[in-house]
């Protein structure tokens, strides 16, 4: 039994009870305040439209020059330490079914401290990866349409990715609905085009994008899967709606890791087919993609025009407004959670009284993005820059939380699901970080900069008195304190 501020709790609850019917946040002393009306179904949509159907297509050449040619290869490795990681979440949800993704579930698993070093990690993903996706499709939309500017599109979809959140998450839910049909749509009508043309000869059928003996080293896979990965990125915004959904805390978990199998089969199938219609794979490992239009130069040779304009609009729309859209959403979640705990500033943690949304996290999120983006615009590099930063966060913040439920479980519960608990979670561990160790320098250095930073706030926040450990049973957490 647990005492909180509305009495005692029985924190032993089997995991798995529905969000919604009181054994949800309040046994941790916080009050329910964000609107629970996700279903599976939407929870499934959403990591599909976060994570991006289509994804591929921005990054195919750089993965497939960091691979050596193995795109497929680099995308089943990748896929496979991102499904160990989606373990550690769903077994972590069901133990901690509240908002705030790797912050909330290290923190309680492990230390406040580490936690807010997670959180501080996985804020670089989350903080800089809407600019990410506004600047790269306003960059499309640019090339299609050079009379508009830059700055225009980036504060065009700013702007309405915004007023959508803004409108509360279950309108979010049904645009996504929209989005993931046509994605759908659009990867079909490459894939039949694309898998035909191969079939006449217009390309060279062959399995080197899964194993190229000629090429092959561990080093440069993990080098390529350290690109690759950002394209998976967003799944474990599912986690960030955990006082948003409406069925159980098991859902939250099975909605992860189905929409990790579903999105990495498409990655995988769609850089098989796309590698196959490379005009010169040597060429392009050699020189690489500093146009960034090989995927959509590999569908022009299968389709002509109108398969390069139908890929390369269709990139500029997901990543622009899908992907951005839910991004913009699981990022003010995050904040949201952080500032309830004291974190962050506590304007952050204000929710609509109406929409039951976090409003001023959601406009923080938006101001960032397109001051972030605005200036990136100016520099000649500037996507390069942003998405070195955007891995490192997430798989340092995945491997405390690979880390944090073995120690959560099989430290501190006495667990015996001994594969489910520490064999899984080590595996992907393991993945990761050979993952980071074989990064872009540059990342790792920026990177561990930004983490010195974090530690350092993380310290004066302990030193502070703003960093009691949530988990401790003799210093409950008061909502009236967080709020």
């Amino acid at each position: 039994m647990k005492t909180t501020p509305h009495g005692p709790q029985d924190v032993s609850a089997p995991p798995g009870t529905m969000a919604g019917s009181g054994d949800g946040i309040e046994e941790f002393g916080y009050r329910q305040e964000l609107k629970r009306s996700l279903k599976f179904s939407d929870l499934l949509i959403y990591g599909l439209i976060f994570m991006v159907p289509i994804a591929p297509f921005a990054i195919f050449g750089s993965v497939f020059q960091a691979s050596g040619g193995m795109v497929a290869m680099a995308y089943i490795v990748g896929m496979l330490a991102m499904m160990c990681t989606a373990n550690s979440y769903a077994q972590m949800v069901q133990a901690f079914p509240m908002s705030g993704s790797v912050y909330t579930y290290v923190g309680r698993g492990i230390t406040r401290l580490l936690g807010f070093v997670a959180g501080w990690m996985i804020l670089l993903d989350y903080i800089l990866i809407p600019a990410l996706l506004y600047l790269a499709a306003s960059i499309a939309m640019n090339g299609m349409i050079p009379a508009v500017p830059l700055w225009v599109w980036l504060v065009a979809f700013v702007a309405l990715n915004t007023l959508i959140n803004y409108l509360g998450i279950e309108f979010t839910a049904r645009v996504n609905k929209v989005m993931i049909v046509l994605e759908i749509l659009v990867l079909a009508v490459f894939l039949v085009i694309g898998s035909v043309a191969v079939a006449k000869g217009q390309g060279s059928f062959s399995f080197d994008a899964f194993f190229n003996s000629h090429t092959f080293s561990w080093s440069l896979i993990f080098g390529a899967v350290s690109i690759a990965v950002l394209s998976f990125l967003g799944f474990d915004g599912i986690s960030t709606l955990a006082e948003e959904n409406a069925g159980t805390t098991k859902s939250l978990g099975r909605s992860m890791i189905a929409a990790l199998l579903l999105v990495g089969v498409l990655f995988v199938v769609q850089t098989w087919v796309g590698s196959m219609l490379v005009h010169d794979p040597a060429a392009l490992i050699a020189n690489g993609d500093s146009s960034g239009t090989a995927f959509y130069d590999a569908a022009k040779n299968a389709g002509g025009p109108f398969l390069f304009i139908l890929t390369a609009a269709a990139t500029a729309v997901a990543w622009g407004f899908a992907n951005a859209l839910v991004a913009q959403a699981a990022t003010s979640r995050l904040l949201f959670a952080m500032a309830r705990d004291r974190q962050l500033p506590a304007f952050l943690s204000r929710v609509h009284p109406k929409r039951g949304v976090p409003v001023n996290a959601t406009f923080l999120v938006a101001a960032v993005s397109l001051v972030l983006g605005l200036y990136l615009v100016t520099q000649p590099n500037g996507l390069t820059e942003i998405s070195t930063l955007v891995n490192f966060g997430a798989l340092t913040a995945f491997s405390l939380l690979n880390i944090a439920v073995v120690w959560w479980f099989i430290v501190r519960q006495k667990s015996r699901r001994w594969f489910v608990h520490l064999v899984i979670p080590l595996l992907g561990l393991a993945i990761l970080v050979a993952v980071i160790i074989n990064a872009n320098i540059a990342a790792q250095i920026l990177g561990v900069l930004w983490l010195a930073v974090g530690v350092i706030v993380a310290i004066i926040l302990l030193k502070t008195g703003r960093m009691t450990d949530p988990s401790a049973p003799s210093s409950p957490v008061d909502a009236t304190e967080v709020r």
